[in-house]
Formats: structure tokens, C-alpha cells, sequence
């Protein structure tokens, strides 16, 4: 499955994004959907994967009341509501796709990354 991600830019603290991943080449609903994020210098983390009807999810604690993930698989596409955005939020936000539920980095398939930028 191809996955592409767009929606990033520049906020000022405490403003609000929302990402969209849309896929293609395989059936999106067969998926478990996450997103990840990069910031400089750190390791790739987890943010948030949700269930394949959107039934259910799970965040990293640090996005947890303020993210919000959701999928509309009429369109084959994932999003990411980010609300009360810090600083310390900025990072390369990369989609990716899964077979299986985790939280771990080994999704099967990756987005190539949107770049989400929070000033002070």
C-alpha cells in the first residue's frame, strides 16, 4: 500500500493541524493505521494507531486530550486532529500501515513524512 501525507506547516503554540494520510493499492479498511513522529536529533516515536473500523485507538501519553486520530475508509484516509500543539511537538509526522495492531516502528508500510513546525 502507498501512503502519502500532507498537512503540515507552521503553528504558533497552542494552535491547532490536522494531517491527512491517503492510501492506495491495497484494501486501506484491512489496515491498522498509525502515526509516528520524528524530531530532530531523537528517534522516531509513537504517537497514535487506530483500529481498522476506527473503532478504537491508542495514543502516546504525551498527545493523549490533545491528538485525536480518526479514518474515513469510504476514502481510504487517515487523519490527525492536533489540538493545544507545543513547541516540543514539532517533528517529522510520518503515516504508516500495519497488519497487526502495534506500537512499535515495524509497521509494514510508511508515508514519506510532513513536516510540523510549533512556534513559541
Amino acid at each position: 500500500v502507498q501512503l502519502q501525507a500532507s498537512g503540515g506547516g507552521l503553528v504558533q503554540a497552542g494552535g491547532s493541524l490536522r494531517l491527512s494520510c491517503a492510501a492506495s493499492g491495497r484494501t486501506f479498511s484491512s489496515y491498522f493505521m498509525g502515526w509516528f513522529r520524528q524530531a530532530p536529533g531523537k528517534e522516531r516515536e509513537f504517537v497514535t494507531v487506530i483500529s481498522r473500523t476506527g473503532g478504537s485507538a491508542a495514543y502516546a501519553d504525551s498527545v493523549r486530550g490533545r491528538f485525536s486520530i480518526s479514518r474515513d475508509n469510504a476514502k481510504d484516509t487517515v487523519y490527525l486532529q492536533m489540538n493545544s500543539l507545543k513547541p516540543e511537538d514539532t517533528a517529522v509526522y510520518y503515516c504508516a500501515a500495519n497488519a497487526i495492531f502495534t506500537r512499535g516502528n515495524d509497521y509494514a508500510y510508511w508515508g514519506q513524512g510532513t513536516l510540523v513546525t510549533v512556534s513559541s
